[in-house]
């Protein structure tokens, strides 16, 4: 009874905001959210996955401004108390439906995104990723698939014949008026880019990519990354989508970094590649805004995020520190320095002569 009462006011939320309070108390209660996630055989989990796409979908449009009232964020503030309670009691069940709670909050919600990218498997230890030379590729767990409980494809799905389309490119890279169109594909008749068919496209490259991959010898692994058809397409994207565009799919890529897993690894090096591939320091700019916004938010911070900046501005492959956009104001230029040397946990500052003098990110 209880289900059927939430659920009806989940859909009734936008015309009786007051209600909110109370369905959110209701949802959260100890009485009901642990009973719910505990049922035998996870029973539970896709009701409580529906009631948090209800709350996040009600607060969209109010996270989505630029200023909240007094009430929006108190209730905002409970949302995010109850994602520390799952995070800290059923990380698993925030593992699984990731996808499907990044496709609901606002690019803006940083934080709340990385409480949701942060949880990774009770029975999992995660590597410390300030380990000095830390072999990522080498880890035993970084070769295994994450589970993935959303529909990762629907948006695909519904978008007409772009799945079909889309699956006959990866297979043979043909046909290259596919990549030219794909660009115009990914927007609404309103002109503005469709987040969920933006995150659906590449979690399903992805995951096509690296199974490609797995069934490659590891001695052509780096070379089956770069020259394949998945990279076509996100080199495609990289290189020919608007500003805010790009900036929504280099968000759904860092979406996918997270707990070690063979997704976190594969992302992580696309990110890279798309780095140093970059024609012009727009790109790279970009890429970098999307890693620093959601390191300098407070903590959690996605293992695979943290993995993910500290290579950038250690390889002197990528040059970090000598992109113009590191020192383009003195305001920037000492956040990067505050960033870089709160990743190495020491006093060193980085400087343009020494690239890569500092890694990975605390608060």
């Amino acid at each position: 009874e209880i289900l059927r009462v939430t659920g009806v006011q989940t859909c009734a939320l936008p015309i009786c905001p007051g209600f909110v309070f109370a369905w959110l108390e209701l949802m959260s209660h100890r009485m009901f959210m642990p009973v719910l996630l505990l049922a035998k055989g996870q029973k539970g989990w896709p009701l409580m996955q529906r009631l948090l796409v209800g709350l996040f979908k009600f607060l969209h449009p109010y996270l989505s401004a630029a200023e909240l009232s007094p009430p929006v964020r108190m209730l905002y503030r409970g949302a995010l108390r109850v994602l520390l309670v799952l995070l800290h009691d059923f990380p698993e069940f925030l593992c699984d439906y990731h996808f499907a709670f990044c496709d609901v909050i606002p690019p803006s919600c940083i934080q709340m995104r990385n409480l949701i990218l942060s949880a990774f498997p009770r029975n999992m230890r995660l590597p410390d990723p300030f380990t000095p030379n830390l072999k990522v590729d080498l880890l035993p767990e970084i070769s295994q698939p994450p589970r993935i409980l959303s529909s990762c494809s629907a948006a695909l799905s519904a978008n007409g014949t772009l799945l079909a389309e889309l699956d006959a490119f990866l297979k043979s890279r043909q046909p290259r008026s596919f990549l030219d169109e794909l660009r115009l594909r990914l927007l609404g008749a309103d002109g503005n880019c469709r987040v969920p068919l933006i995150n659906a496209l590449v979690l399903h490259v992805g995951t096509n990519a690296i199974a490609a991959l797995q069934s490659q010898p590891a001695s052509q692994a780096a070379a089956g990354l770069a020259h394949s058809a998945p990279m076509d397409v996100f080199l495609q994207l990289a290189g020919e989508l608007s500003a805010e565009g790009r900036y929504l799919f280099l968000n759904a890529i860092a979406n996918q970094l997270r707990y070690p897993n063979n997704h976190t690894h594969y992302f992580s090096c696309v990110l890279l590649y798309l780095f140093s591939e970059a024609g012009c320091e727009r790109v790279q700019e970009q890429i970098t805004r999307v890693l620093v916004e959601r390191l300098i938010v407070h903590r959690p911070h996605p293992w695979g995020l943290l993995i993910t900046f500290i290579e950038l501005i250690k390889n002197p492959r990528y040059n970090f520190w000598s992109k113009g956009f590191t020192r383009c104001a003195p305001e920037i230029e000492r956040l990067f320095e505050s960033v870089a040397r709160s990743c190495m946990a020491t006093n060193t500052t980085p400087s343009a002569s020494t690239p890569g003098a500092v890694i990975g990110l605390t608060e």
